[in-house]
């Protein structure tokens, strides 16, 4: 089996969208079980009972380096928690706030960073990534 912690988050629901059969789909999900950046990025993007405290749509940033960029969505992704409504992040500034957000996506791959915008807008866009495939793969992430 392949180191699944080396794989960006977009690449895992890469390997989802093309997988031909639904078994296929769930199994490649629950490999990767343990990557909490793809448990929020989906939980993000399905879940009603969470709300974004941030502006819709796409925001005026510039992308990182698709070679070189800084940071992993694996790491930042504890920052998600300041974006939350009823989190901590409603004590801060919105523009804090806003800085915070900009500041992941501009450091972290340019395809994760369309997933994290896409999470926010929750329209998460990758091919046959569904609501109830995710409650298949992970019962009890996403309501």
């Amino acid at each position: 089996m392949a180191n699944v912690f080396k794989l960006y988050v977009f690449e895992i629901l890469e390997k989802v969208s093309k997988a031909e059969r639904r078994a296929d789909k769930i199994a490649i999900l629950q490999e990767h079980n343990q990557n909490w950046a793809l448990k929020d990025i989906l939980k993000g993007s399905f879940d009603d009972r969470v709300q974004w405290n941030l502006p819709g749509g796409e925001p005026p940033y510039e992308p990182a380096d698709a070679q070189s960029h800084p940071n992993n969505l694996t790491r930042v992704n504890k920052q998600f928690r300041f974006f939350v409504k009823g989190g901590p992040g409603d004590k801060l500034p919105a523009f804090k706030r806003e800085k915070i957000f900009l500041d992941i996506i501009e450091t972290i791959h340019p395809r994760d960073a369309e997933l994290v915008i896409n999470m926010i807008n929750k329209k998460l866009n990758v091919k046959s990534v569904t609501k109830k495939l995710v409650q298949e793969a992970y019962p009890g992430l996403v309501q």
